[in-house]
């Protein structure tokens, strides 16, 4: 069997939700983080920022990694696609043996 073409816009949208789930998973580890940090500054008496920045800034991770990771997975896995196809039309595609 022989890969000709990729259906960029199809790649393009699982791409785009397997990176967004990479991002929701990022996001969710940096709030943890900063809200951990923020805790601990809180508890050692350093008040530079109140605490409510750490589950502010946690929440606008869990919101903004999974959007921007989504994103940028939809449009450089279609650019990738697009080129693949510019490619298999040179050299004639991929083989892949099944049995």
């Amino acid at each position: 069997m022989v890969i000709r073409r990729v259906g960029v816009l199809s790649a393009a949208k699982i791409a785009g939700v397997l990176y967004a789930t990479l991002g929701l998973v990022i996001g969710a580890i940096i709030a943890l983080l900063a809200v951990a940090g923020f805790a601990l500054q809180s508890a050692a008496g350093e008040e530079s920022l109140p605490a409510i920045f750490g589950a502010l800034f946690g929440v606008g991770a869990v919101i903004f990694f999974p959007i921007l990771y989504g994103l940028l997975g939809f449009i450089f896995i279609g650019l990738i696609a697009a080129l693949y196809n510019l490619a298999a039309g040179l050299v004639g595609g991929l083989v892949i043996e099944v049995q």
